[in-house]
């Protein structure tokens, strides 16, 4: 008879898990026992921090949920940014920990790695934390958390164990519970946008992260009315090249006034947060009185105003809308949108502009590619204004929670859920510092990444930032490592190039097919 950590790791393979990315410890050993021989690849992390920021890129990329596997203590307080940032964007992630021993829980007592109440420091981030405490829960707690994470809105889930309850007996498991469908919409709804959208002379589509994996049916959606589709940073790639596409935040001047010219926006799962929408802090949030919203949350629905909110799964409500909506005519959506295009890349600065174009070297020389950005400069430019050539593969920290130190554990989840496709990881001279050891994992993992560091000697967004509020730059310079000897260390090639669009082509173009990663430094001046 198995025990129940390993009854655990069967389970969590039964519903679907390949991977599982983490830190063993003596409190999780009898996790780990049952992993040698499941099937599930174990991907071994510096930081726990790290192990869930790898879950996050992993899940982004794949569809399916990240797990992260974590000692009690320490381990949990470190995994809970990535827990964070997961809850921001929506992010489906599992993370099993141990817990003391069950008879000592609450009492003080002194114990290695003891916290006042492990669930209770987790709960205010999760989506929900249970503890199994018998092997009776354990099939109805995984069923719960595979719900919660793949049925609704998707965010971080916590399941502890007691060390003491890992090692007993467990019986055969019941097969898992298939989660519940996602909510179907409303006949009627659908009906009353579909009127409201056949009758627009000048309609616009607004998609957010909640959408990214329904390119298909925007695109179709989009042809039929007519109308320019405004991508949030979560969204880029969905609608590439195309005459009606707008990849560009709607934080900027001509975004707002696309959208405040339409007589109808459909916006698609798409939560208005400051971060997308007023990124200079300007109080004057873009919600147009003609908005319909379709989002898979109620709660969310029930926070900004509009005048038709439709719970649904976006992908099935832009199918249905597509069978109801006439073809549109005269909405003029190519010129529209090519007009926002223009004004909207016009607006960024000059030094913005010349990042952009760094971009755009990166995707017309590594088609197809993930890019996973930290926050750094030039990811900010990208969210602002950047339209990439693959559907979700333009994500990052700088919007939602704004996590320093994401970018090389995102990239690496990501690396392991897409093996076929090129990896970037855009990250800063400062954010790299949060999490440099973590590049070992991808040397490790023999994985095809390049990490880009834009090496500004410090924390330049934030010198601007202090600049501009008319303050003296302070904290702002730590000293970076020396990336070259840190490479060879690493055992990474390394090459330094400046921020030259015909320089960074070069240096891609070395050893494209190696495998393994490797580090490219930008020098910013």
């Amino acid at each position: 008879m198995s025990t129940i950590g390993e009854a655990l790791v069967a389970g969590l393979r039964a519903r679907g898990v390949d991977v599982v990315f983490g830190i063993p410890g003596v409190h999780t050993i009898e996790l780990y026992r049952g992993l040698p021989g499941s099937g599930i690849r174990h991907v071994t992390a510096r930081h726990e921090a790290g192990a869930g920021f790898m879950a996050d890129g992993y899940a982004r990329v794949s569809g399916k949920p990240g797990v992260a596997l974590v000692i009690t203590g320490p381990g949990v307080t470190n995994i809970l940014t990535p827990m964070a940032q997961a809850r921001a964007d929506s992010v489906p992630m599992l993370v099993i920990s141990g817990v003391n021993a069950t008879a000592t829980l609450g009492r003080g007592l002194g114990f290695s790695h003891e916290l006042p109440d492990q669930r209770a420091t987790v709960a205010s981030i999760a989506l929900s934390s249970v503890r199994i405490e018998s092997a009776d829960q354990l099939a109805p707690c995984l069923d719960q958390a595979f719900s919660l994470m793949t049925t609704a809105r998707g965010g971080p889930v916590h399941i502890e164990v007691p060390t003491d309850v890992m090692r007993l007996e467990c019986p055969a498991q019941p097969a898992p519970q298939a989660p519940a469908g996602h909510p179907a919409p409303d006949p009627a709804q659908m009906v009353q946008a579909a009127r409201r959208l056949g009758a627009a002379r000048r309609p616009v589509i607004l998609i957010g992260g909640g959408a990214r994996s329904t390119h298909a049916a925007l695109r179709a959606l989009a042809e039929r009315l007519d109308a320019p589709v405004v991508q949030t940073a979560n969204a880029r790639g969905m609608l590439h090249g195309h005459p009606l596409c707008v990849p560009a935040s709607p934080s900027l001047d001509a975004v707002r006034a696309l959208l405040h010219g339409s007589d109808v926006v459909l916006a698609v799962g798409a939560e208005f947060g400051h971060t997308e929408y007023d990124m200079y802090s300007r109080g004057n949030l873009p919600l147009p009185a003609n908005l319909i919203r379709i989002d898979i949350d109620a709660d969310q629905l029930a926070r900004r105003p509009a005048e038709l909110k439709i719970r649904a799964d976006a992908g099935a409500a832009l199918t249905a809308l597509l069978a109801l909506v006439p073809d549109s005519a005269g909405a003029a959506g190519a010129a529209r949108a090519a007009a926002t295009r223009q004004a909207a890349r016009a607006e960024l600065s000059p030094k913005m502009q010349q990042t952009l174009a760094l971009l755009e070297t990166l995707r017309r020389c590594l088609p197809g590619a993930i890019l996973v950005g930290d926050s750094p400069q030039a990811v900010y430019a990208g969210n602002l204004y950047y339209d990439h050539d693959r559907p979700g593969g333009w994500f990052n920290s700088g919007i939602g929670f704004g996590t320093l130190g994401y970018g090389p554990g995102a990239a690496i989840g990501a690396a392991i859920a897409a093996p076929g496709a090129p990896v970037v990881c855009l990250i800063g001279d400062g954010g790299l510092q949060f999490s440099l050891a973590e590049l070992l994992t991808a040397v490790d993992e023999r994985l095809n990444i390049v990490f880009l560091v834009w090496n500004n000697h410090g924390y330049g967004e934030i010198a601007e930032s202090m600049r501009g509020a008319g303050m003296p730059v302070l904290g702002c310079d730590p000293t970076p490592p020396l990336l070259e000897p840190l490479a060879q260390s690493f055992r990474m090639p390394f090459q330094s190039i400046a921020a030259d669009c015909a320089v960074l082509a070069g240096a891609l173009a070395v050893a494209p097919h190696r495998v393994g990663p490797r580090l490219i430094e930008i020098r910013v001046d």
